[in-house]
């Protein structure tokens, strides 16, 4: 296995620091003409494509897509301090989020030409939503055992099957589909690809997924032997599986594996501070900040690794895997504190992020893929049998 490098980011670097107090203006005047109200999870539930473009105007997205594709350039590691204060703000980012967040690489990395004129100025632009069509009803967290089926019948292909929990797939404005196109379920990593299928589609047919707060952010989608272009394909057949495993890199590595629940943290501590905190609630506060701590360099880490042009898979998977335990010690720590009740209606901002963290808990360790797969991964990389 090849050594994890050492090196990190200077986080006294001026050029960061300068961008990260652009980035902390803009959200101070955004929330003082009331354009969002600060809230957990903002990255999965926080859609506003307004916002998205008003972010994108700035030049913070597309950030390491290249200018010839209307991106801005700039480097994993400034777009890693956007990200971080739009999290820790608790933005309405989720617009735009997967689509700048993977699939914008993704593409860059496999796309064709057309495809990469096609989509990366829209991303770059905010005005392109996407959606991530993976997991089935069948094939959750084992993700080689899904059964979508692509057959190429030369000028198009023909998609059938079912993806399940697709986030935003009922506000994108494409998805990109991993399906079967060579060989049986049972040849497992083998024989997948992937495609981009614009929505909406005349057989795509779009059911939403209630959460326990009645949101619609999931979905189930249904492919009814949905034709697309040839063109659809997404990098080569058959290699479904690896660029797979690339993109999700990005998937389990960014800040929101922990600080989906920052913002909660956040209101949390200005309450003890007005309050009064006891030697336990300030040493709990100690302790998750510490955390947090430990884990931004972890993910810092992974920008650093991503900046150099490798692969950081089992060092994201690991982010994944603590971040998304982090979220939810941190959300039971501010619920058993004694101090506060979770609502979700009423003035209370601490009050109501708690009751939305409590509801989202249960999905921390599941999306993006389960801890006890992660597990895995991490084991496999690190060469453990």
């Amino acid at each position: 296995m090849t050594a994890v490098r050492t090196e990190h980011p200077d986080p006294t670097d001026t050029r960061l620091e300068d961008l990260r107090a652009d980035v902390r203006g803009f959200l101070a005047d955004e929330l003082a003409r009331g354009s969002y109200v600060p809230d957990v999870d903002s990255w999965m539930t926080g859609f506003d494509p307004g916002f998205s473009g008003r972010v994108a105007e700035r030049g913070w997205l597309g950030m390491t897509v290249p200018t010839r594709y209307g991106g801005r350039g700039r480097s994993p590691l400034e777009r890693f301090v956007v990200n971080e204060e739009m999290l820790a703000h608790g933005a309405p980012v989720a617009a735009h989020w997967i689509a700048d967040r993977q699939m914008a690489p993704s593409i860059l990395t496999n796309g064709s030409e057309e495809q990469k004129q096609r989509y990366l100025p829209g991303i770059s632009a905010g005005t392109t939503f996407f959606a991530i069509g993976m997991s089935e009803p069948d094939a959750g967290s084992d993700l080689a055992a899904v059964r979508t089926r692509a057959v190429d019948n030369g000028e198009s292909w023909t998609i059938t099957g079912t993806k399940v929990w697709t986030t935003g797939a009922h506000l994108a404005h494409a998805m990109v589909v991993l399906a079967r196109t060579d060989g049986q379920p049972t040849d497992r990593q083998n024989g997948l690809s992937q495609f981009i299928v614009d929505l909406p589609h005349p057989d795509i047919e779009i059911r939403p997924l209630r959460s326990i707060d009645g949101q619609q952010h999931f979905n189930e989608v249904i492919f009814h032997d949905a034709r697309v272009p040839a063109s659809a394909l997404l990098g080569t057949r058959g290699n479904g599986w690896a660029q797979v495993m690339s993109e999700l890199a990005f998937e389990r590595s960014g800040p929101e594996r922990y600080l989906s629940t920052m913002p909660l943290l956040r209101a949390w501590s200005a309450h003890l501070s007005e309050a009064g905190a006891t030697p336990g609630q300030r040493e709990t506060l100690g302790v998750l900040t510490a955390r947090a701590w430990a884990l931004r360099r972890m993910s810092l880490r992974v920008a650093t690794e991503l900046t150099a042009g490798r692969k950081p898979d089992v060092l994201a998977a690991m982010v994944k895997d603590l971040g998304s335990t982090f979220e939810g010690d941190l959300v039971e720590a501010v619920r058993s504190s004694g101090r506060v009740g979770a609502r979700r209606g009423g003035a209370d901002p601490l009050a109501r992020m708690l009751a939305q963290s409590v509801l989202h808990t249960p999905v921390f360790t599941l999306r993006g893929g389960t801890n006890e797969i992660l597990r895995g991964i991490v084991a496999r990389g690190l060469g453990v049998r």
